[in-house]
């Protein structure tokens, strides 16, 4: 293989990759990526851990085809080494790899192996229905969710998010046991159905691709004015793949049975209050610095017209804070992770949010002043 590629598009296609290339698995290919030009004038590259699998296009120019797979991490520390330009790479027969900077002196040489070692990417049956969603939709979805994940890759249903299309509703739900976010959207005129459970990992990579996406969108001379990015999803066996121009995610889906979230959301509150949401997040922000390090737990009472923030430690004293809010009736307390409300919090832009209380050792609800159709459960904890 011989080629020439520009530094800064390489650059950032090997940056995409590093999240999906597996450099602590057992098997060594696995911490690879895999170079193949793609006719005479483009480079896909690839990564993959068996479970996840990223593959982008460049343009190049290709003086010698064949396949070569390359350590991951070393080739985008050697790139990122490189002046400014065009970067020539060529690998020979004993999968040798040559890193050089045009015009110049600087050359990098790789161990690296032959393509063939490499394993064989996921594609999607053919015919297997496929959906087109914004990609600001996604990214909605998925930044009103993450947080709530549970981080737990042994409990491999509560370390997802179920995505979900119903009709001209797409939602995502999330939950780690203590805590639950769920949102929906509204595609107009656009009729699916799909239920996928997608691991946390998938998510991240996710959010990074909803990012380029846009990005790339922005920069695209041949995209017409008021067209939004989009990407194409495709269900297909246990597999789904979403695609973006020049690169395509698959990942493995969970499979295992999502709780079932609408049991867990409160039919019934019988206390509203109505809070100011930046200063809630400020005040529980200053409150929490002195709460427990392991469970962040303060306490909140609400009581007509005001909410009294506070938190003790034994360790590190007390704090108190109060700010205004819209109630009236009886006085409630409740005790919470201040942690999961800041995450709540931050996720929102509203400049108000509902807090939906029943009793002391009752879920409490939170839910943004707007049209937004997005919930958060907490559970309380005993402070």
């Amino acid at each position: 293989m011989e080629l020439s590629v520009a530094k800064k598009d390489l650059l950032r296609l090997l940056s995409r990759l590093q999240g999906v290339a597996d450099r602590k698995n057992p098997q060594p290919v696995l911490s690879n990526v895999l170079f193949s030009p793609d006719g005479a004038n483009g480079l896909r590259i690839s990564a993959t851990d068996l479970y996840l699998s990223m593959s982008g296009r460049i343009p190049a120019e290709v003086t010698r085809s064949g396949n070569v797979a390359i350590p991951a991490k070393e080739i985008f520390e050697r790139v990122k080494l490189m002046p400014d330009g065009p970067v020539l790479i060529s690998s020979n027969e004993s999968a040798s790899t040559t890193v050089k900077a045009s015009g110049s002196a600087r050359r990098f040489t790789l161990r690296s192996l032959p393509g063939t070692d490499f394993p064989p990417l996921p594609t999607p049956a053919e015919g297997a229905p496929t959906l087109a969603l914004d990609v600001a939709v996604l990214r909605e979805l998925i930044e009103k969710t993450h947080f709530s994940i549970s981080t737990d890759e042994t409990r491999a249903h509560l370390n997802s998010a179920l995505f979900e299309w119903d009709g001209d509703i797409v939602r995502m739900v999330s939950t780690d046991g203590h805590r639950l976010s769920k949102v929906e959207l509204k595609v107009t005129g656009r009729q699916a159905s799909a239920t996928m459970l997608i691991p946390l990992k998938a998510i991240s990579e996710l959010r990074r691709l909803c990012d380029d996406a846009g990005g790339e969108s922005a920069k695209d001379a041949n995209a017409k004015d008021g067209e939004k990015p989009q990407l194409q999803i495709t269900q297909s066996g246990s597999s789904a793949f979403f695609s973006a121009p020049n690169m395509v995610f698959s990942v493995k889906l969970v499979e295992a049975q999502f709780p079932p979230y609408a049991q867990v959301i409160p039919k019934t509150n019988d206390k509203t209050i109505r809070v100011p949401r930046a200063a809630f997040a400020d005040a529980l922000k200053a409150v929490s610095i002195a709460s427990s390090e392991r469970t962040g737990g303060v306490r909140l009472e609400i009581d007509s017209g005001v909410m009294r923030i506070t938190s003790e430690s034994a360790e590190t004293g007390n704090a108190f804070d109060e700010i205004p809010v819209e109630y009236t009736g009886s006085m409630v307390r409740i005790g919470v992770n201040s942690k999961y409300f800041l995450d709540i919090l931050s996720a929102l832009d509203e400049e108000e949010v509902l807090l939906l209380l029943s009793g002391e050792l009752d879920p409490c609800v939170l839910r943004p002043v707007g049209p937004r159709e997005f919930l958060a459960v907490v559970m309380p904890m005993r402070i």
